[in-house]
């Protein structure tokens, strides 16, 4: 086995970790707009796509490889943990054995990926694969059968509990210890939400003997982040087990449990979001979104991709998959509560899937596989063929400017416009902006909580880029709530992304 062994030492520290990001697609955080609008981007896939295909027959990942997973940068190098399954073909709706193992891979640049030879697991008679091990009591909680969330604390006090997982294992109803609640029909596997940790995010060991829903429903885990106090796991589940807040039938929808600790959870989960269609009355036939949402923490928001689902058409021909013709685009999310998520544009689509004939043409998943490299964000997806086949189940990459998620500019030419942010503590401001011209200076003014311009703290900003800094004539006031306001001259050009808050 060969590894680069420099990353399992070294700490993945927070990307500035005294940073706020204010997203121009954030209205809460930059609410009071005139004269603005918002246009949020599409990213681009990759030409060489897919960068991380399914292996050849007798692999770990010779079905398929999907980024239901993660995607972390540590130094020098990416790290993936994705499933695989070993069988080209599906049995009854499910993988073999009901198994996908955790597989995982490095790369150097995000875009060529090596599938190294771990050793921990003996799979066709060898160990020599990539798959991680899970160990823990009863067996059928070791086996990941779903989505896959990795979770990295270099601050964890214990050692060994620095990586932090979440993934879906379709036990045994009679082997979930706690049993289940009695909401919703019996079933003889039951989606249990298991979370584990590890030292190295290659050898797991299971937190406790039971799932951390036992005693509770059924739970399509999907997401796990710290935010604030807690540690969140958000999902997917629908009807029986979820409705709507008048006890009407809802379809695929995003809930959240949570946990102080990462060992007891809470039983009550809070209703994290719903795709509007869902929520109108009455509900737009086919729209449901996906598996809960792939996320990203920038530390005071949370930034998402979430499946927008929607129903096949017309029912499945005969003998073939009950989700035949379903289809699957990406849109955006964001949180200022880390529980729940809205559409900053309700509807918009940040990838979509392939035209017809090309590799990602049916459905697109997502996954925690977020890095901010250079002047760009990088973004990791997976492709799913819901006729039932196995074709082109393989791992993308799309890309955007480095945090260019979507910007604000001026609605009306002849108007000028302006925006003011919610309330801050700083002692460092920089822009993410394109398309400021000599001409047509932003002006960025200072202003205290009451919204008074402060003396001395107006400049002119007259550089484009991913990271401005603001350079005031004298310091930043200390502990004094802040405010920024942005000025667009009429004829301005100029697209502001996101602002750094840096304390």
């Amino acid at each position: 086995m060969k590894l680069t062994l420099c990353i399992l030492s070294a700490l993945m520290l927070p990307l500035h970790a005294a940073e706020q990001v204010f997203f121009a697609f954030d209205d809460h955080n930059i609410a009071w707009q005139h004269n603005m609008k918002l246009t949020l981007e599409t990213a681009q896939k990759h030409p060489q796509n897919p960068v991380l295909s399914n292996g050849p027959p007798g692999a770990t990942d010779h079905g398929h490889a999907i980024l239901y997973g993660t995607v972390l940068k540590q130094g020098d190098t990416f790290r993936m943990w994705y499933l695989g399954m070993h069988e080209p073909k599906i049995e009854k709706g499910q993988a073999p054995g009901w198994w996908r193992p955790m597989c995982y891979a490095e790369s150097k640049d995000g875009v060529t990926w090596t599938k190294p030879d771990l050793g921990l697991v003996e799979f066709n008679g060898s160990t020599k694969n990539n798959i991680c091990r899970i160990e823990g009591e009863p067996w059928s909680m070791t086996r990941v059968n779903d989505f896959l969330s990795v979770l990295y604390e270099p601050d964890e006090p214990d050692a060994a509990k620095r990586y932090k997982c979440a993934y879906i294992a379709h036990m045994p109803i009679d082997e979930v210890k706690g049993g289940r609640s009695k909401i919703g029909p019996n079933e003889k596997r039951w989606g249990s939400f298991v979370t584990a940790t590890s030292a190295d995010g290659l050898k797991w060991n299971c937190v406790g003997d039971r799932p951390a829903n036992a005693g509770g429903e059924r739970f399509e885990v999907s997401g796990l982040y710290r935010f604030g106090d807690f540690y969140y796991a958000t999902g997917q589940l629908l009807s029986p087990w979820s409705w709507r807040p008048d006890g009407s039938d809802i379809g695929r929808d995003m809930l959240a449990y949570r946990s102080p600790d990462f060992v007891s959870w809470s039983k009550a989960k809070a209703f994290s979001y719903a795709r509007p269609g869902q929520l109108s009355n009455p509900p737009v036939k086919g729209q449901q979104m996906h598996m809960g949402a792939g996320l990203w923490n920038r530390g005071n928001v949370m930034v998402g991709l979430h499946g927008m689902w929607q129903d096949a058409e017309q029912p499945p021909p005969k003998g073939q998959s009950w989700n035949y013709g379903v289809r699957v685009d990406l849109g955006l999310l964001i949180s200022n509560d880390g529980v729940h998520f809205r559409e900053p544009v309700p509807g918009f689509t940040i990838i979509p899937r392939g035209k017809e004939g090309e590799w990602d043409d049916v459905a697109i998943l997502q996954g925690h596989a977020f890095v901010n490299e250079g002047d760009k964000t990088m973004i990791w997806y997976s492709h799913w063929n819901t006729g039932g086949d196995l074709e082109n189940m393989d791992i993308g990459l799309a890309t955007l400017r480095r945090d260019g998620f979507g910007s604000l500019s001026r609605k009306v030419a002849e108007e000028e416009g302006h925006f003011i942010t919610s309330a801050f503590n700083a002692k460092e401001i920089a822009l993410n902006v394109d398309g400021i011209t000599p001409e047509t200076p932003l002006t960025v003014q200072l202003l205290d909580h009451l919204d008074h311009p402060l003396d001395g703290y107006e400049v002119k900003a007259t550089t484009t880029g991913v990271r401005v800094p603001i350079a005031w004539p004298k310091p930043l006031p200390s502990g004094k709530k802040l405010a920024l306001r942005v000025n667009f001259p009429a004829g301005s050009t100029a697209r502001v992304y996101a602002i750094y808050l840096n304390n």
